[in-house]
């Protein structure tokens, strides 16, 4: 088990170590041989399990539970969003959130996109909305000739959400109560969870650790991708586009 242990470290997933090693080594091993070897290993005392998304913790559904946020005025629902962002045909259709440190303090912006899983985040000292406009901006500067369209829950961070829409594109949000409809950030919030647990003081993690993190979520292989990362599929998207990525 070497080469699973070796994965393991890197915090890839059962799922995703099956399908690496299927892929790269031709060697077949299923991803519930692979959760029985890690469960073994902390039957042992041992710290593989540390490595997993949720370290081992039992997953709780969110439901249609009430969000208490309320709506924005003016806002454009996600039933007005076109239908390129659900094929997740092309780059450039977003999704925006915040992840929330130990005592609502800190708040990380988390940024990515539904067709490559690419993802940006940022620190902000609050979810103040001018705050966090002036944030989400530097972030998308980076890939400004790319971004058609972004998507968020009807959070108060996002207020200030009609500057976005003049000055970049188009701004949607979930239905009212639904704050899981941005899906694709729901599910990357989950992994960058993996490596700032709930009640983590975003105070002491710096803007390089940030980085770091966001390099190392984009470098990781996804089932969804066959077993290759976002920053491949970004490159594969945009191709044969006449204007170059700025990192």
């Amino acid at each position: 088990m070497t080469e699973v242990e070796k994965l393991i470290v890197k915090d890839l997933s059962p799922e995703q170590i099956s399908g690496v090693l299927q892929k790269e080594k031709n060697l077949t091993i299923s991803h519930e041989r692979i959760y029985q070897y890690i469960w073994e290993d902390k039957r042992e005392k041992g710290s593989l399990h540390l490595h997993l998304r949720r370290k081992g913790r039992k997953y709780r559904k969110r439901g249609r539970q009430k969000d208490s946020r309320g709506v924005l005025v003016g806002r454009v629902g996600i039933e007005h969003r076109p239908k390129e962002p659900e094929t997740r045909s092309e780059f450039g259709h977003l999704e925006i959130d915040t992840i929330i440190g130990k005592n609502q303090k800190g708040p990380i912006i988390t940024l990515n996109d539904r067709a490559c899983g690419m993802l940006w985040m940022r620190k902000v000292k609050s979810r103040d909305a001018e705050l966090v406009r002036v944030k989400t901006c530097e972030m998308l500067d980076e890939i400004r000739p790319y971004i058609k369209s972004i998507t968020a829950d009807n959070g108060k961070e996002f207020a200030e959400y009609q500057y976005i829409t003049d000055e970049y594109c188009n701004y949607y949000f979930a239905t009212p109560y639904s704050p899981w409809e941005p899906g694709s950030n729901e599910n990357l919030n989950g992994l960058v969870r993996q490596y700032l647990p709930k009640r983590t003081d975003f105070n002491t993690v710096s803007e390089e650790r940030i980085i770091e993190i966001q390099n190392k979520l984009n470098s990781r292989p996804r089932r969804r991708y066959n077993f290759e990362s976002p920053i491949v599929q970004m490159e594969k998207l945009l191709f044969n586009s006449e204007v170059a990525f700025v990192s």
